[in-house]
């Protein structure tokens, strides 16, 4: 069985401004740009061959895979879009700062809709300049498949669908996959790949830039994961766990 390496995009303008992005296009940050450099040094230093790279229709994800394969020397692989893979739609909170929303509608509130599982944030109406619909990128789908607000349940099911569907294929090809994509997208698919509870989805954190691998067994199941990181980027205690 193939290899998995899940990268969460690099910091974008928007991570920055403590700003919730969603659907919202927004670029890398300079600091992004670095972080996107390091993910590729790391991959290249450990001479890790990719076969295949899927990513968001997002650009902070394609950058980030654009930078990635660049500096790994790897700008042959191809790479695969889709909207399936895009970051959770924060609905009306989209574009705006983290802090006023949580000032605005209670710390409670806000941890059960942003760390939480089924409850998604307020939607945006269908005729909102934030739907997809009013966007090119999303001409080719569905009008109702789009969303106007999405729990973490609803998110991973899309995701999940479309790992099942075109990225698992790869691995059963015994293929190294890249995937670039988002912390609300990738933390749905690590917990339907790591058998996490949904309770417990909110406990994992997803740093920018850094290659999470999962290795499989024939019948894609979980036998080892790690994560690529420079010794100076571990704690003392960690460094002589890694498994790299």
């Amino acid at each position: 069985m193939g290899k998995l390496i899940l990268v969460r995009h690099g910091q974008s303008l928007w991570n920055k401004e403590n700003i919730f992005s969603g659907w919202t296009d927004v670029d890398l940050s300079p600091q992004g740009i670095g972080e996107a450099k390091r993910a590729g040094e790391l991959i290249k230093t450990q001479n890790i061959s990719i076969d295949i790279c899927f990513t968001s229709y997002l650009k902070r994800a394609i950058r980030t895979s654009w930078i990635l394969l660049e500096t790994s020397e790897m700008m042959y692989v191809d790479s695969v879009k889709s909207w399936k893979l895009n970051e959770r739609h924060y609905g009306e909170w989209q574009g705006r700062n983290k802090d006023e929303v949580k000032n605005e509608v209670g710390a409670e509130s806000f941890r059960k809709i942003r760390r939480g599982y089924e409850t998604p944030p307020p939607f945006i109406t269908v005729d909102d300049k934030r739907h997809p619909k009013f966007d090119k990128k999303y001409d080719c789908i569905t009008p109702n498949l789009l969303p106007i607000g999405e729990s973490l349940k609803t998110t991973r099911k899309r995701v999940v669908q479309y790992f099942f569907e075109c990225i698992a294929p790869q691995l059963a090809m015994n293929k190294t996959v890249l995937i670039c994509a988002h912390g609300n997208s990738l933390r749905a698919l690590i917990g339907e790949i790591a058998n996490i509870h949904p309770e417990d989805l909110s406990k994992i954190e997803i740093q920018t830039g850094v290659p999470h691998i999962y290795e499989f067994d024939d019948n894609l199941n979980l036998k080892n994961r790690y994560e690529l990181k420079y010794d100076e980027d571990l704690p003392k205690e960690k460094k002589e766990e890694r498994v790299i």
